[in-house]
């Protein structure tokens, strides 16, 4: 079974996708409405190898429909999922959201974020 990934930080990067999938992802552009984005500084030893970053992008909900955020949706697998929730430090929450396009995928938000 596959699932839709929307990303719009260094899940995106090719380097992030070898070290976590063991492949490079094929995905679609799309957006994600009622976002904003943020910036958000990362500790944790192991990301900070895999990314190669300090701060990573997080989304925070604004329900504002003007505000929408480009990313990629990536048909993932469970397994792939999993992963990617390994990857991602405790300020994030994984969350199911409608996309611009209609379709529906996971995305990660700031864990702290009430309203996503």
């Amino acid at each position: 079974m596959t699932v839709n990934l929307f990303s719009y930080g260094t899940l995106q990067d090719k380097p992030v996708q070898l070290s976590l999938f063991g492949r490079e992802l094929q995905g679609k552009p799309d957006y994600i409405v009622g976002y904003k984005l943020s910036q958000i500084e990362i500790t944790d030893p192991e990301v900070l190898a895999t990314s190669g970053l300090t701060h990573h992008p997080i989304l925070l909900y604004s329900g504002d429909e003007n505000d929408a955020i480009k990313g990629m949706v990536f048909r993932i697998t469970q397994q792939d999922l999993i992963q990617a929730d390994e990857y991602e430090t405790s300020d994030y929450k994984r969350i199911r959201v409608p996309l611009k396009s209609g379709d529906e995928a996971w995305v990660y938000i700031d864990a702290k974020d009430k309203m996503g």
